[in-house]
């Protein structure tokens, strides 16, 4: 037994306020070297602060100090697993140390230590280890211990074994709320809201982590109106949403282009009821931006300071680039170098989306070279997706296959299918058959890319090789293509429409309103490109009465018809606006001088006095 001299409090004084302070590893060598010579190093307490700190610095440098400690005590055991804990890919070393404390020690581990063991099993799938671990936990007697229960219900969930988490939480004697919150994580994490939604609704008592779960899950499993829905009734209680709520709320928001509602919760931001980080900043940024406001979503961006982490600057990015805005992107990017934040992946992303939607091809090949010589970030798949649709898109088909074919992984079907709708753009048979027949080698039942295909063929008024596709692949039978959806939202309410939608309650109001509104734009000099339209039919009349009925034309009658003179329209669109419906909307803007504002799939489109922002290129 190592006996060590009692540390004078003056001293221990010092050397805590020493090792609080460190700011380099050369001043940790240093304390560490003053801690053996003096043999403070044998005091557990100080040698425990010390191990707490190195770690931060340096894991392997920390493993190293604690091999050095001579006893090491529990307290000092449960630090060297919380730091293997908190970081990735350690997963090893940190049972390592649990193993070394049961083995070595004579200690016997508690609650900590297994709290922190099945943190670290759970975040490296160490499934049979957890398993070693739980068998102690119930050796030791702590297997009903509600911390031990707690981490032990969150292991099972981030394996995705949720029926054993489920066993633990109904046997558990002793349960508290984090117990409730842990279990609904685990149904949320696996999509599971069914499950979620039954535990929640069981809870006697709830807090904000509860409440942001759950709305965080719907959010997740693309449930946007369900979220909104509980964020609501949260606001009704006595629980206050945080900046993670809101960051849920926001993201409903944004998809479901509620501009209102993204406004109201701006305001509640602003009251001072909620800090404003840059997580919450990019949301906000991002919420303003799918809503069709993309100079809000700018005042917001430049109003605040907390710019410190990069999200805020992808978010701002990637708005400009969704309303083809490829000038501004650069410009916001340019700062970012300014203001020393490192660009990540999706930065690049991002922009190189805006070259896309902006026609520079000059920008995105220099950007493209730039991040990884400048940024040494490797480019993945959707960075060549990004410049497969900027070649396809310029015309330029032959060399965006050959970036595809010289990529250092496999391509998928969504880079192909960015080459095959530009062999749509530039009517490239030939090419366009060849790609479709890799897409179905990829995937055979890819409807998508067949519809694209028999697009192609359709457009250029070779029906026969359409029908022949559509019969051939089943297209007409079992599989069905994506019905096109058209979203307005009118005093917090959302009305959606299908093509050819009757299923309104003011159904024969808006057709009426519909053939009126064609009418006048007819006489605008409106020609319905039947070229758009994908079936085959004789009837040029048959024709053109198909084409009126798209599901935006109908969303855009609606909103005509309730909405007051002189205010804007926003139509959310599931599927890429088709060239008939974007000329259609040209005129409407002129003729009812109104601004009408459309995103569709990839990107927005700001029609006003006739003209489109994306000056007809999308």
């Amino acid at each position: 037994m190592i006996v060590t001299k009692p540390i004078h409090v003056v001293n221990y004084v010092r050397l805590s306020f020493l090792i609080d302070s460190f700011k380099s590893m050369q001043q940790i060598k240093q304390t560490h070297a003053h801690l053996i010579t003096t043999s403070i190093i044998s005091h557990n307490v100080l040698a425990n602060k010390f191990l707490k700190h190195v770690a931060l610095y340096s894991l392997s440098y920390a493993h190293k100090l604690f091999d050095t400690i001579p006893q090491p005590d529990l307290f000092i055991y449960n630090t060297m697993i919380k730091a293997y804990s908190l970081s990735p890919n350690s997963s090893c070393d940190s049972v390592g140390v649990f193993r070394s404390l049961i083995r070595d020690s004579g200690l016997s581990p508690n609650r900590y230590s297994f709290v922190f063991t099945f943190g670290v099993c759970g975040n490296g799938l160490c499934v049979k280890e957890g398993e070693q671990v739980r068998s102690h936990a119930v050796k030791v007697g702590l297997e009903n211990n509600v911390f031990v229960v707690n981490a032990l219900i969150g292991m099972y969930g981030k394996w995705g074994f949720l029926e054993d988490g489920r066993k633990v939480f109904d046997s558990a004697i002793d349960r508290d709320l984090y117990s409730w919150n842990t279990m609904i994580a685990a149904y949320v994490g696996s999509g599971d809201m069914i499950q979620a939604k039954e535990l929640f609704d069981e809870m006697q008592e709830r807090d904000f982590v509860s409440w942001s779960t759950i709305i965080a899950g719907y959010v997740q499993v693309g449930c946007f109106m369900e979220a909104l829905d509980f964020f609501h009734k949260m606001l009704q209680t006595k629980v206050k949403p945080n900046e993670y709520t809101m960051v849920s709320a926001l993201a409903a928001c944004s998809n479901l282009v509620a501009l209102d509602q993204g406004k109201w919760i701006h305001v509640y931001i602003r009251r001072g009821e909620i800090k404003m980080n840059d997580r919450l900043l990019a949301s906000l940024i991002d919420m303003y931006a799918k809503c069709g406001e993309i100079e809000s979503a700018s005042s917001v961006f430049y109003e605040h300071k907390v710019k410190r982490k990069v999200w805020p600057w992808n978010a701002m990015i990637g708005g400009f680039a969704m309303h083809g805005k490829p000038e501004e992107a650069i410009n916001v990017f340019e700062q970012m170098k300014v203001e020393n934040v490192s660009p990540n992946k999706v930065t690049f992303i991002a922009l190189l989306n805006a070259f896309s939607h902006g026609y520079m091809l000059k920008e995105g090949k220099l950007y493209f070279e730039l991040m990884t010589n400048d940024y040494g970030i490797i480019p993945e798949i959707e960075h060549y997706g990004c410049m497969v649709d900027l070649l396809g898109r310029s015309g330029l088909l032959k060399e965006a296959e050959d970036m595809i074919l010289n990529m250092p992984m496999a391509p998928d079907v969504a880079i192909w299918g960015a080459l095959l709708n530009a062999c749509r753009i530039y009517k490239d048979m030939e090419r366009g058959y060849r790609i479709g027949r890799i897409i179905k080698e990829i995937d055979p039942n890819h409807i998508g890319c067949h519809v694209l295909l028999g697009n192609i063929y359709s457009s250029s008024g070779r029906w026969n090789e359409a029908r022949m596709l559509r019969e051939k692949n089943g297209i007409s039978s079992d599989k069905k293509k994506i019905p096109g959806c058209s979203s307005i939202e009118l005093k917090g309410m959302f009305h959606q429409f299908l093509v050819g939608d009757r299923s309104h309650p003011r159904s024969r109001e808006i057709y009426s309103f519909l053939d009126e509104m064609i009418s006048k734009l007819k006489i605008a000099g409106y020609v319905p490109e039947l070229g758009e339209l994908l079936l085959d039919i004789d009837d040029e009349e048959d024709k053109e009465t198909a084409l009126s009925v798209h599901s935006e034309k109908l969303a855009i009658a609606f909103g005509l018809m309730n909405t007051e003179p002189g205010t804007p329209i926003r139509i959310v669109k599931n599927l890429r606006v088709c060239g008939d419906c974007h000329q259609a909307t040209k005129f409407i803007s002129k003729v009812y001088d109104r601004v009408i504002v459309v995103r569709d799939r990839t990107r927005y489109h700001h029609f006003k006095d006739g003209i489109c922002s994306c000056k007809d290129y999308w």
